[in-house]
């Protein structure tokens, strides 16, 4: 007769209580390994942090030392301007001082026959001329003369001219004009004007 052996051992509940510790040491190692993925990742972020922050202190100690530069350059450029403007100031103080000279010779050598000069007067770089003319056509001439015969002068205008109470010795009419004109600071390379001759003068009046 075979003897029947029957196992009274819960081996169910052994069962369920192994599987029970097999998902919990699972568990802890994916709770450990994320855990140490999530710190690495962290260290990581943190490195890239910390190397973008000193790029960026890198930058910035750079941008303030080409600051201090364009600073420097922009205080250079404006001593450089100031003595340019002091360099031209002192250049056109020896340039104005021929101007008379270059007003005198010019005179001489454009103003035509036909035209007495009584007096000029000088403001700056503007000059006013008044004077005699035998005719309105020697004023016409003396314009034409100033406006395209002379390197040291440019824009002659004609203010007046009408008929004198003079008269030459010779009884005929005169003309009392002004007109005005501006100088040309004359530049360096640029010739001494030469004498011409001198033109007549009209007769003085009676």
């Amino acid at each position: 007769m075979t003897a029947i052996t029957i196992n009274l051992l819960p081996h169910r509940e052994l069962k369920r209580a192994q599987r029970r510790r097999d998902f919990y040491v699972l568990a802890g190692l994916f709770a450990g390994a994320g855990a140490a993925i999530v710190l690495l990742v962290g260290a990581i972020i943190s490195g890239y942090v910390a190397a973008q922050e000193s790029r960026n202190d890198f930058i910035k100690q750079e941008n303030a030392a080409l600051d201090k530069q364009i600073g420097e350059v922009a205080t250079l450029k404006q001593e450089i301007d100031a003595l340019r403007e002091r360099q031209q100031a002192v250049e056109n103080l020896q340039t104005d001082r021929n101007i008379p000279v270059y007003l005198f010779t010019e005179l001489v050598n454009q103003v035509p026959e036909g035209i007495y000069l009584r007096a000029f007067k000088q403001d700056g770089m503007r000059v006013t001329l008044t004077g005699l003319a035998q005719s309105n056509e020697r004023v016409s001439e003396l314009l034409r003369n100033l406006a395209n015969n002379s390197p040291y002068i440019e824009k002659p205008n004609l203010i007046e001219i009408k008929v004198s109470q003079q008269q030459s010795k010779r009884g005929a009419r005169l003309f009392d004009f002004s007109l005005d004109m501006m100088l040309k600071r004359p530049t360096a390379d640029q010739p001494a004007p030469a004498p011409g001759k001198r033109p007549a003068a009209v007769p003085a009046a009676n």
